[in-house]
């Protein structure tokens, strides 16, 4: 993890690029923590990872309803997989 003020990002804004391929950059507003710059690879694994955390959610979500179970078979009928 490394970190930039948002000015000196801008100064060598190349050099934090490139850092960002293969760790975090934090940039700093003020001292305080304004945004993090990784690598496109780096995102689409994040946002794969927090997608996959969410169906998880809406799974055990769905599993603590109560209602009436439906038969897999009746299921499957009901999309037209049979």
């Amino acid at each position: 993890m490394s970190t930039f003020s948002i000015s000196k990002a801008r100064e060598s804004l190349s050099d934090a690029v490139e850092l960002s391929r293969t760790e975090a950059v934090f940039l700093e507003r003020h001292g305080k923590k304004a945004a993090v710059m990784v690598s496109p690879e780096r995102y689409e694994e994040m946002m794969e990872a927090l997608e996959e955390i969410e169906d998880v959610a809406a799974f055990d979500q769905a599993m603590a309803e109560e209602g009436p179970n439906i038969p897999w078979d009746e299921a499957k009928a009901d999309l037209g997989w049979d």
